[in-house]
């Protein structure tokens, strides 16, 4: 008879290592998943995506004019589009 994936003590080898591989593998995703997700929501990373660093269009607009990028006239139209 052939070994079929039992070892010389009788005990099966061959699936549940496998698997046990496979949930590791997911264990640690799931960690590594968890802990990215809860840095990001402590640093206040979500909730952000409309705001370029947690300024308001109209504060980087300004800061935009007082630095001279933009000229007096670009900085009203701008501003009127805003809203």
């Amino acid at each position: 008879m052939g070994n079929w994936g039992w070892d010389h003590m009788g005990n099966g080898m061959g699936w549940g290592m496998g698997f046990g591989g496979i949930f590791m593998i997911l264990f640690w995703v799931v960690i590594i998943a968890a802990v990215v997700v809860l840095a990001r929501w402590l640093l206040g990373g979500f909730g952000q995506d409309d705001k370029a660093g947690g300024k308001s269009a109209l504060e980087v607009l300004k800061e935009r004019y007082a630095s001279g990028a933009i000229d007096r006239e670009e900085f009203e139209q701008k501003r009127r589009d805003i809203g």
